[in-house]
């Protein structure tokens, strides 16, 4: 089984589908938005396909060309539809998977899939949930008194809905210099990161690629959360950020102590009036329902070895820690069928 149709699950799917799973022998897709498109359903709509980080092929079906100007939230989801089609990939939807608990005392016995549509039972379990239903909200003091609107980049819609406020934008990726750079064209903008960014020169290489995707990968096998991107790459200039470096508006300043009525106030005495809090501070994995499994470890990570759980062999991640990118979950649904594979060769039915 496979929970979840972002890029992790259609990679997955496509390699289910290629090693000689069928439908009718028990292999099913289950996934909670009702429409194809994974996460990219919901981004903003004046992100476009220009301004992307990179939508990475689908293993044997690209992407091909595409109009730089049109909205990601339209282009991915068809090409998403267009695979799911392509390749007859078993998806039900909307399910929401509530719990995932052993079927019995057996360590490689079924799984329990519990859902809104009833229960499935599992052989194996590959998880692609994705981040995007976990928005990270930092806790700050006075967040409960401030007057003004809060909210996080999984809600953000555009900037007209900001034109003439003040809008303060907390966080230090590279979503959040996305929407200072829009919304700064309408609004006045205060950025405010936990840590100084850390700008770095030159092209982004595959070498440097590589070594954040190595420096994540360690992380999770020792079963600590994984990392963000930006805490590992740093923040590569772009001509936008050189943009927006000499116009003034990535001087940032750091986190905020509290909040007050009227906005954001530290201990050093220094106050921004504000109408908006935009919180581009991330996301977790959504790993809710594995709950019942015991999967996490003290310090609160997943120990992953490739994409297999150490601790539970029937259960694999894709799109968690070093393959949470396109191309990184590509590679990890290739890997999670193969064991998934070898798993079911060595405790046959």
């Amino acid at each position: 089984m496979v929970i979840g149709a972002g890029q992790a699950g259609l990679s997955t799917g496509y390699h289910l589908r290629r090693s000689g799973h069928r439908p009718e022998t028990g292999y099913v897709m289950l996934d909670g938005p009702r429409n194809p498109g994974g996460a990219w359903q919901f981004r903003w709509p004046t992100l476009r396909m220009a301004t992307v980080h990179g939508v990475h092929d689908l293993p044997g079906f690209p992407l091909g060309p595409v109009d730089d100007a049109e909205p990601a939230a339209k282009v991915v989801p068809e090409y998403f539809a267009a695979y799911e089609k392509r390749f007859e990939l078993p998806v039900h939807r909307p399910v929401s998977v509530r719990a995932v608990r052993p079927q019995d005392a057996d360590p490689v016995g079924r799984l329990r899939v519990e859902t809104d549509r009833g229960v499935w039972s599992a052989r194996a379990v590959i998880n692609a949930t994705g981040t995007w239903t976990q928005p990270f909200w930092p806790s700050v003091p006075g967040q409960a008194v401030f007057r003004g609107r809060q909210l996080h980049t999984a809600d953000y819609r555009g900037p007209e809905e900001f034109a003439g406020q003040r809008v303060v934008i907390v966080g230090g990726g590279t979503s959040a210099l996305q929407l200072l750079g829009e919304i700064s064209t309408v609004a006045e903008t205060t950025w405010v990161t936990r840590r100084p960014p850390h700008f770095r020169e030159g092209e982004f290489t595959q070498e440097h690629g590589r070594a954040a995707v190595e420096r994540v990968d360690r992380a999770v096998r020792a079963g600590r959360p994984p990392s963000s991107v930006v805490s590992v790459t740093g923040l590569w200039l772009t001509p936008r950020l050189r943009e927006m470096q000499a116009e003034g508006l990535l001087e940032r300043l750091p986190m905020f102590d509290r909040l007050t009525e009227t906005g954001p106030s530290w201990d050093d005495g220094r106050r921004v009036p504000a109408d908006v809090i935009l919180y581009a501070t991330g996301f977790r994995a959504a790993l809710d329902h594995l709950r019942p499994l015991r999967l996490r470890g003290r310090g609160g990570g997943i120990a992953v070895e490739n994409t297999r759980v150490t601790s539970e062999p029937r259960v694999h991640l894709v799109g968690y820690g070093p393959s949470a990118s396109t191309v990184g979950a590509n590679r990890a649904g290739r890997f999670a069928v193969r064991d998934v594979n070898r798993f079911l060769a060595r405790h046959p039915r």
